[in-house]
C-alpha cells in the first residue's frame, strides 16, 4: 500500500503540470485578452482608448508578453511563493479571492455529498429489495423527474416556495440583516434557514441518479450464486444482504468521490447565480467572460488538484472496502 501510494503521489506531480499547461492555452485560445475586454467596455461608454494608452494598459497587466512568458510568471509565482497573481478584474490577489470563497464552497460541497449519501443509500436498498413494488415505482419516478428537470428550474421554484410559505429570501445564504454581521447563534440559524435551497437543487440529480446505480448494482449482486448458495445454508436475510451484497454495491459511493468533490467545488454556475451565492462557480464564470486568465486559471487548477486527490481516495476506499480490488495486482 505504501508504495501504491507514493506512486501515485509521484504520478499526480507531472499530471497536474499538464494540467495547468492545457488549462493556460485554452483560457488564452479566445481571440484577445482583458484589455480587449477593457477597450470594448470603455468603447460602450463611449470612451475611446488610442495606442498609448491601449499599450500602457498592456504592460501594466503583462498581457503583452508571449503566452509561455505569462505562463512561467504564473507558474512560477504558485509553485516558489504560493502566489496566484491579481485578479485583472477584481484588482485582488487571487488568493484573497480564494479565501473568501473556498471555505464556504467546500463547506456546501461536503454537506451536499453527505445529503447525497444519507438519501441514496436507504431509498436505494429499498428500492432493490422491493423491487416493483408500489414504493420502488414512486422512487423510480421520482428519480427519473430529478435527472430530467433542470437544476436552475428546480432552484427558481424553490425559491418561489421559500418566499411564498417559508419567509426566507430569494436567494443567498443569509438575510439582509446577517449578511455582514460576525457569527453566533442568531447567523448560524438564518444559514440553516437558508442553506436547504441549494442542497436540496445540488443534490437532487446527484440523489436520483445514485439511487439508480445502488439500486442496480444491488439487484445484480442478490441474483449470484453465492448469495444463493447462503441463503442456502441459512443466512437471514439481513445478515447475507449487509455482509456481502451490499458492501460490493456501495463502490459507486466511493468511487465518485474523485469527480463529485470536484464537480461540487466549481458548482454548477448558472444555479449559482440564480441563488445569488458566493461560491467558486460565479466567480469562474466571471473570470472566463472577462478572460480574467489568473483567476480563471487557478480555480481550473485548483479544480483539477481536487479531482486528482479525490480520485486517489476513491481507490484507497475501494481497496479497503472490495477484497477483489489488488492494489498490487497485475
Amino acid at each position: 500500500m505504501g508504495r501504491y501510494l507514493l506512486r501515485r503521489v509521484l504520478i499526480m506531480v507531472p499530471t497536474l503540470f499538464a494540467i495547468s499547461i492545457a488549462t493556460f492555452i485554452i483560457i488564452q485560445l479566445p481571440p484577445g485578452d482583458y484589455v480587449t475586454t477593457l477597450i470594448a467596455q470603455y468603447s460602450a461608454q463611449g470612451d475611446q482608448l488610442d495606442g498609448p494608452q491601449i499599450e500602457a494598459l498592456k504592460n501594466r497587466y503583462g498581457v503583452g508578453d508571449p503566452m509561455i512568458v505569462q505562463y512561467w510568471k504564473w507558474i512560477s509565482a504558485i509553485l516558489f511563493h504560493l502566489d496566484f497573481g491579481e485578479s485583472f478584474a477584481w484588482q485582488k490577489p487571487v488568493s484573497s479571492l480564494l479565501a473568501d470563497r473556498l471555505p464556504l464552497t467546500i463547506a456546501l460541497s461536503i454537506i451536499t455529498l453527505l445529503f447525497i449519501w444519507a438519501v441514496s443509500f436507504p431509498i436505494g436498498i429499498y428500492s432493490a429489495l422491493r423491487q416493483y413494488s408500489a414504493g420502488d415505482y414512486v422512487f423510480t419516478m421520482i428519480g427519473f423527474i430529478g435527472l430530467a428537470t433542470p437544476n436552475f428550474l428546480i432552484a427558481l421554484v424553490l425559491m418561489y416556495l421559500g418566499m411564498q410559505y417559508f419567509g426566507t429570501g430569494a436567494g443567498g445564504l443569509f438575510s439582509p440583516e446577517w449578511k455582514d454581521a460576525s457569527w453566533n447563534i442568531g447567523k448560524v440559524l438564518d444559514l440553516l434557514g437558508h442553506i436547504w435551497v441549494p442542497l436540496v437543487v445540488w443534490g437532487t440529480a446527484g440523489t436520483a441518479g445514485m439511487i439508480r446505480i445502488l439500486r442496480a448494482n444491488l439487484l445484480d449482486e442478490i441474483r449470484k450464486p453465492y448469495v444463493t448458495a447462503a441463503r442456502a445454508r441459512g443466512v437471514s436475510e439481513t445478515k447475507l444482504t449487509v455482509k456481502y451484497p451490499l458492501r460490493v454495491a456501495l463502490n459507486p459511493f466511493f468511487s465518485t468521490i474523485g469527480w463529485v468533490l470536484a464537480s461540487l467545488i466549481s458548482a454548477d454556475a448558472i444555479v449559482s447565480k440564480v441563488l445569488n451565492l458566493p461560491t467558486m462557480g460565479p466567480l469562474l464564470l466571471d473570470a472566463l467572460r472577462s478572460q480574467d486568465m489568473y483567476l480563471a486559471g487557478s480555480i481550473v487548477l485548483i479544480s483539477a488538484t481536487l479531482t486528482v486527490i479525490g480520485t486517489l481516495i476513491s481507490d484507497l476506499l475501494l481497496g479497503w472496502l472490495d477484497p477483489r480490488v489488488r492494489l498490487g495486482a497485475r
